[in-house]
């Protein structure tokens, strides 16, 4: 995070005000933006991952405990569908937003008071169809607030600090995953895990909310809505756009690996590793791990890649280290292997995440729509949620168990790392 500061810009201000371009986005952004902004996501990450790491795997277990493979699947699956669905949707949406206080911030208040609804919801669901519903509005509310939130890093962060700042993000997603499961396992019950998960995701948000430093777009600025021109612009033509469609790609293959890799980690420590009653304790143990290494690669590698000028490479080797991890995952099932997979995959994933979300805002298509093209690239973030419990549920249980499945995942981080090296337009 850097030490200069510069004040946020006055609705109507700057280069940009009118189109909704974004007013800020040549000018270095402070610390104290980055840093608000960074807390209003790793809330975001907790409302996720709290469920996702633990409590939605516990509360399977509870309401059907012959099927939780498969209900948790289920659950998830659904949950992911509605996201990506979601998040272009209100990308788009936050990219014709005219309200005064600008573009973004109306969509990270009601995203994150509606996510907060949603896993009370969860924490007095009684039934599998509750679950799934209270699920689903998580995942449509926090979509909207992630989805002005990831905006925000074009409209207002120049290109030179844009792997900085990813760097920063990078360590609120890890830090957000690493206080959700810390949160779900000392609250006291699932719903207790639900209730701390949705207070912490409001208070978050509070600190970028009254900064006020958003792109504003004036009403007379705004395009007419046409149903058909909006229901279009979802569809990036990758022959028009082919750097777009690769970074998309890439994305979608990295995550899908790790979405594998993780989504299971709780029933592969009690059915691989047979790690004990307490496997709740070694998931909260195995992903502090991870995080350690993840932040202490994370915005050194943002920095190194905004220094070098260089993107590429960056991703590359990110994802072989990836890859390796989840070989350890396949060949060494025991506590101590798990242990190592966990450091490796933080080191992996730390560089990954920074610079690859520098790289994908240095291709969007256009600056006017910002919120919608980050939108889609999301996608290859929730696809894989949906995609993975698919695929990893018959793995598990019919077609090679957890090695298979983790050799799986770390062919596809390979298949991700090599085809980055299709993007044309940044070295």
């Amino acid at each position: 995070m850097t030490a200069e500061g510069t004040a946020a810009p006055k609705p109507g201000a700057g280069a940009g005000a009118e189109t909704g371009v974004g007013a800020g986005a040549g000018v270095a952004v402070g610390g104290r933006w980055v840093g608000a902004l960074s807390l209003a996501n790793l809330g975001v990450w907790i409302g996720w991952f709290g469920p996702l790491q633990l409590l939605l795997a516990r509360q399977a277990e509870q309401l059907a405990p012959d099927h939780k493979a498969a209900t948790l699947a289920l659950v998830t699956g659904v949950g992911a569908a509605v996201s990506m669905v979601a998040n272009p949707v209100f990308g788009a949406l936050s990219d014709r937003t005219t309200a005064a206080v600008g573009r973004r911030i109306p969509w990270v208040i009601a995203g994150t008071v509606g996510g907060a609804a949603g896993l009370l919801v969860l924490a007095g669901a009684h039934r599998v169809a509750t679950v799934i519903a209270g699920w689903c509005l998580v995942q449509l509310a926090l979509n909207a607030a992630f989805a002005a939130l990831t905006a925000a890093v074009p409209d207002q962060v120049p290109p030179r600090q844009r792997g900085l700042v990813g760097g920063w993000l990078g360590v609120s997603q890890v830090a957000g995953i690493l206080a959700g499961t810390a949160l779900a396992t000392v609250a006291g019950g699932v719903a207790a895990g639900y209730a701390v998960c949705a207070v912490f995701s409001v208070l978050a948000a509070v600190p970028y909310v009254l900064m006020r430093r958003d792109s504003p777009l004036s009403p007379h600025a705004r395009p007419d809505f046409r149903w058909g021109a909006f229901l279009r612009g979802f569809w990036i033509d990758p022959r028009r756009h082919p750097d777009f469609g690769w970074a998309w790609l890439t994305r979608f293959l990295m995550n899908l690996s790790y979405s594998i890799s993780t989504m299971y980690l709780l029933y592969y420590l009690t059915d691989a590793v047979h790690y004990g009653d307490d496997a709740d304790d070694g998931v909260l143990i195995l992903t502090a791990l991870n995080a350690l290494t993840l932040l202490a690669t994370v915005v050194i590698g943002g920095i190194r890649s905004d220094r070098s000028g260089r993107r590429k490479s960056y991703v590359i080797w990110s994802g072989l280290v990836i890859s390796a991890a989840t070989a350890l995952l396949a060949v060494w099932q025991t506590w101590t292997g798990a242990v190592v997979a966990s450091l490796v995959l933080g080191l992996g994933f730390g560089v990954y995440t920074a610079v690859d979300f520098a790289l994908l805002t240095d291709v969007l298509p256009t600056a006017e729509d910002r919120g919608r093209d980050l939108g889609l690239i999301n996608i290859a973030n929730a696809l894989p949620q949906v995609l993975a419990p698919v695929i990893a549920a018959p793995i598990v249980t019919h077609f090679g168990g957890y090695t298979a499945l983790y050799a799986l995942a770390g062919a596809l981080a390979v298949a991700g790392s090599v085809l980055v090296r299709r993007i044309r337009s940044v070295p």
